[in-house]
C-alpha cells in the first residue's frame, strides 16, 4: 500500500458539493483518507474566472499510479467535469500531488504534480494534514516549502 495526496478544486456551479461528491467517490477508491480543510483561491493562469475551493485528501492504495490516474479521471466525470481550455474553469479538477515517495513521468503523468511545491492552495491543506511529508525531489517537507513559498496568493481557510 502506498501513501498518496490527491488534490481537488472546483471554480464552477456548487464548488464545496463538488468537492463533497468527488471525495465521496475517492473514499471508494483510497482506504482510510484523510481530509484537509478547504481553501479558497484565486485561479492560476486565466484570472477572469471565479474563485476555486481547494482541498487535499490523503490515503492509500494498491493501485498503480496509471490505474489510480484512469480512476480519478473517471471520478472528474462523474462529477461534472466539463473540458473547457487549459487554466480554465472547471467544476472539479483531481490531481495526483504525490504518490509515496515515486517519481514518475509519462505522456499522460508526473508525480510529483509538477507545480505543487509553488501552490499555497495545495501546501497549505497538504500541511494541515501532513506538514512533515518530504517532496521526493526537492527533499523538503511540506512545511518548509510553504514556509519557504515566495510567490504566496491570498487563500483564506472557507
Amino acid at each position: 500500500m502506498e501513501k498518496v495526496f490527491i488534490g481537488l478544486g472546483s471554480n464552477i456551479g456548487n464548488r464545496k458539493k463538488n468537492i463533497e461528491i468527488a471525495i465521496k467517490h475517492i473514499s471508494q477508491v483510497l482506504n482510510g483518507i484523510t481530509v484537509a480543510p478547504i481553501y479558497v483561491s484565486k485561479a492560476v493562469g486565466y484570472k477572469n474566472q471565479p474563485d476555486f475551493y481547494n482541498t487535499v485528501v490523503s490515503g492509500f492504495t494498491q493501485l498503480s499510479p496509471e490505474k489510480l490516474f484512469r480512476k480519478l479521471k473517471e471520478i472528474e466525470k462523474k462529477t461534472g467535469r466539463i473540458k473547457r481550455f487549459r487554466w480554465g474553469p472547471r467544476e472539479i479538477d483531481i490531481d495526483i500531488v504525490f504518490y509515496g515517495s515515486i517519481i514518475l513521468e509519462t505522456e499522460e503523468l508526473i508525480i510529483p504534480h509538477p507545480r505543487a511545491h509553488e501552490r499555497d492552495f495545495v501546501l497549505q491543506p497538504l500541511s494541515d494534514i501532513q506538514p512533515e511529508f518530504i517532496h521526493p525531489v526537492f527533499r523538503k517537507t511540506v512545511k518548509e516549502l510553504l514556509l519557504n513559498l515566495k510567490n504566496r496568493s491570498i487563500i483564506k481557510k472557507l
